[in-house]
Protein backbone atom coordinates (compact mmCIF):
# COMPACT_ATOMS: atom_id res chain seq x y z
CA UNK A 1 0.00 0.00 0.00
CA UNK A 2 2.79 2.31 0.82
CA UNK A 3 4.23 1.72 -1.99
CA UNK A 4 1.18 2.74 -4.48
CA UNK A 5 0.88 6.18 -2.53
CA UNK A 6 4.54 7.02 -3.74
CA UNK A 7 3.28 6.53 -7.11
CA UNK A 8 1.07 9.07 -6.73
CA UNK A 9 1.39 12.24 -8.08
CA UNK A 10 -0.31 14.39 -5.54
CA UNK A 11 0.68 17.37 -7.13
CA UNK A 12 -1.21 16.45 -10.23
CA UNK A 13 -4.17 14.98 -8.14
CA UNK A 14 -4.52 18.34 -5.98
CA UNK A 15 -4.41 20.71 -9.43
CA UNK A 16 -7.51 18.57 -10.56
CA UNK A 17 -9.41 18.78 -7.16
CA UNK A 18 -11.62 21.48 -5.58
CA UNK A 19 -9.23 23.83 -3.36
CA UNK A 20 -11.09 23.00 -0.76
CA UNK A 21 -10.59 18.40 -0.81
CA UNK A 22 -7.14 19.20 -2.30
CA UNK A 23 -6.45 21.40 1.21
CA UNK A 24 -7.98 18.48 3.17
CA UNK A 25 -6.04 15.54 1.78
CA UNK A 26 -2.85 17.58 1.88
CA UNK A 27 -3.62 17.85 5.94
CA UNK A 28 -4.47 14.42 6.28
CA UNK A 29 -1.28 13.59 4.57
CA UNK A 30 0.79 15.80 6.81
CA UNK A 31 -1.01 14.04 9.80
CA UNK A 32 -0.31 10.64 8.34
CA UNK A 33 3.25 11.77 7.81
CA UNK A 34 3.90 13.02 11.55
CA UNK A 35 1.99 9.68 12.51
CA UNK A 36 4.16 7.53 10.43
CA UNK A 37 6.94 9.07 12.02
CA UNK A 38 6.20 8.80 15.53
CA UNK A 39 5.50 4.93 14.90
CA UNK A 40 8.84 4.64 13.77
CA UNK A 41 10.36 6.30 16.49
CA UNK A 42 8.46 4.29 18.90
CA UNK A 43 9.72 1.09 16.95
CA UNK A 44 12.95 1.86 17.14
CA UNK A 45 12.66 2.92 21.03
CA UNK A 46 10.63 -0.50 21.65
CA UNK A 47 14.35 -2.42 19.90
CA UNK A 48 16.62 -1.05 22.52
CA UNK A 49 16.19 -3.40 25.46
CA UNK A 50 17.34 -2.36 28.54
CA UNK A 51 20.69 -4.01 30.18
CA UNK A 52 19.82 -4.33 34.01
CA UNK A 53 22.89 -6.12 34.62
CA UNK A 54 25.07 -2.44 34.17
CA UNK A 55 22.75 -1.53 36.98
CA UNK A 56 23.96 -4.25 39.80
CA UNK A 57 26.31 -1.90 41.61
CA UNK A 58 23.34 0.12 42.83
CA UNK A 59 23.09 0.41 46.16
CA UNK A 60 19.18 -0.01 46.36
CA UNK A 61 18.38 -3.14 44.29
CA UNK A 62 15.12 -3.12 45.37
CA UNK A 63 14.27 -0.26 43.05
CA UNK A 64 16.06 -1.91 40.07
CA UNK A 65 13.83 -4.99 40.84
CA UNK A 66 10.42 -2.94 40.99
CA UNK A 67 11.50 -1.34 37.68
CA UNK A 68 12.19 -5.10 35.79
CA UNK A 69 8.98 -6.29 37.39
CA UNK A 70 6.97 -2.96 35.71
CA UNK A 71 9.03 -3.38 32.70
CA UNK A 72 7.97 -7.21 31.90
CA UNK A 73 4.53 -6.86 33.22
CA UNK A 74 4.36 -3.66 30.50
CA UNK A 75 1.45 -4.78 27.66
CA UNK A 76 0.41 -2.00 25.20
CA UNK A 77 -3.21 -1.31 25.21
CA UNK A 78 -5.83 -2.16 22.62
CA UNK A 79 -7.87 0.82 21.78
CA UNK A 80 -11.26 0.49 19.94
CA UNK A 81 -10.49 2.75 17.10
CA UNK A 82 -14.18 1.33 15.08
CA UNK A 83 -15.62 5.16 16.25
CA UNK A 84 -13.11 6.70 14.26
CA UNK A 85 -12.98 4.57 11.32
CA UNK A 86 -16.91 5.15 11.30
CA UNK A 87 -16.09 8.63 10.94
CA UNK A 88 -13.40 8.12 8.45
CA UNK A 89 -16.13 6.52 6.65
CA UNK A 90 -18.64 8.56 6.41
CA UNK A 91 -15.75 11.20 5.13
CA UNK A 92 -15.25 9.15 2.46
CA UNK A 93 -19.00 8.59 1.62
CA UNK A 94 -19.17 12.33 1.48
CA UNK A 95 -16.12 13.22 -0.39
CA UNK A 96 -17.62 10.62 -2.58
CA UNK A 97 -20.77 12.29 -3.42
CA UNK A 98 -19.48 15.74 -3.79
CA UNK A 99 -17.37 13.96 -6.18
CA UNK A 100 -20.15 12.71 -8.10
CA UNK A 101 -21.90 15.83 -7.69
CA UNK A 102 -19.04 17.76 -9.16
CA UNK A 103 -18.84 15.63 -11.98
CA UNK A 104 -22.43 16.12 -12.94
CA UNK A 105 -22.12 19.75 -13.12
CA UNK A 106 -18.80 19.44 -14.87
CA UNK A 107 -20.63 17.18 -17.86
CA UNK A 108 -23.44 19.59 -18.16
CA UNK A 109 -21.20 22.20 -18.43
CA UNK A 110 -19.37 20.12 -21.01
CA UNK A 111 -21.95 19.34 -22.95
CA UNK A 112 -23.28 23.05 -22.76
CA UNK A 113 -19.71 24.08 -24.32
CA UNK A 114 -19.55 21.30 -27.00
CA UNK A 115 -23.08 23.04 -28.14
CA UNK A 116 -22.16 26.47 -27.72
CA UNK A 117 -18.61 24.86 -30.15
CA UNK A 118 -20.72 23.56 -32.83
CA UNK A 119 -22.55 27.03 -32.85
CA UNK A 120 -19.60 29.21 -33.44
CA UNK A 121 -18.25 26.98 -36.32
CA UNK A 122 -21.50 26.54 -37.67
CA UNK A 123 -22.51 30.19 -37.64
CA UNK A 124 -22.41 32.94 -40.99
CA UNK A 125 -19.98 35.18 -41.49
CA UNK A 126 -20.59 38.51 -40.11
CA UNK A 127 -20.19 40.30 -43.64
CA UNK A 128 -23.27 37.92 -44.64
CA UNK A 129 -25.47 39.40 -41.53
CA UNK A 130 -28.25 41.54 -42.49
CA UNK A 131 -30.41 43.74 -39.96
CA UNK A 132 -33.29 41.16 -40.70
CA UNK A 133 -31.24 38.45 -38.66
CA UNK A 134 -30.00 40.25 -36.37
CA UNK A 135 -33.28 41.82 -35.17
CA UNK A 136 -34.67 38.00 -35.36
CA UNK A 137 -31.57 37.36 -32.89
CA UNK A 138 -32.60 40.18 -30.26
CA UNK A 139 -36.02 40.88 -31.04
CA UNK A 140 -35.61 43.62 -27.79
CA UNK A 141 -33.30 45.60 -30.35
CA UNK A 142 -35.91 46.39 -32.74
CA UNK A 143 -38.34 48.05 -30.38
CA UNK A 144 -35.08 49.95 -28.64
CA UNK A 145 -34.55 51.80 -32.27
CA UNK A 146 -38.29 52.14 -33.05
CA UNK A 147 -38.50 54.28 -29.28
CA UNK A 148 -35.82 55.79 -30.16
CA UNK A 149 -36.81 57.29 -32.99
CA UNK A 150 -39.81 58.35 -31.99
CA UNK A 151 -37.73 60.33 -29.39
CA UNK A 152 -35.81 61.18 -32.65
CA UNK A 153 -32.67 60.78 -30.50
CA UNK A 154 -29.87 59.56 -33.49
CA UNK A 155 -27.38 58.82 -31.33
CA UNK A 156 -26.34 56.03 -29.36
CA UNK A 157 -25.47 56.62 -25.65
CA UNK A 158 -21.99 55.61 -24.82
CA UNK A 159 -20.67 55.25 -28.49
CA UNK A 160 -19.28 58.25 -29.23
CA UNK A 161 -17.28 58.39 -25.71
CA UNK A 162 -16.50 55.06 -26.82
CA UNK A 163 -15.68 54.90 -30.37
CA UNK A 164 -15.14 59.14 -31.10
CA UNK A 165 -16.82 60.78 -34.07
CA UNK A 166 -16.27 59.29 -37.66
CA UNK A 167 -15.52 61.91 -39.92
CA UNK A 168 -15.32 61.57 -43.40
CA UNK A 169 -12.09 63.16 -44.68
CA UNK A 170 -13.05 65.44 -47.41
Amino acid sequence: MAKQIQKVDWLAVANKLRPETAAAITSFRSRHAAILKTVTELRELDAQKINFDNYKNLKNQSVLAEAKKSLDSYKPVVYDVSAQIKVIEAERLKAIAAAKLTEEKVNVELKEMKELLVHIETARPIEELNVEDIVKAHPSLDATVEKMCKRGQWRVPGYYEKFGEFQVGF
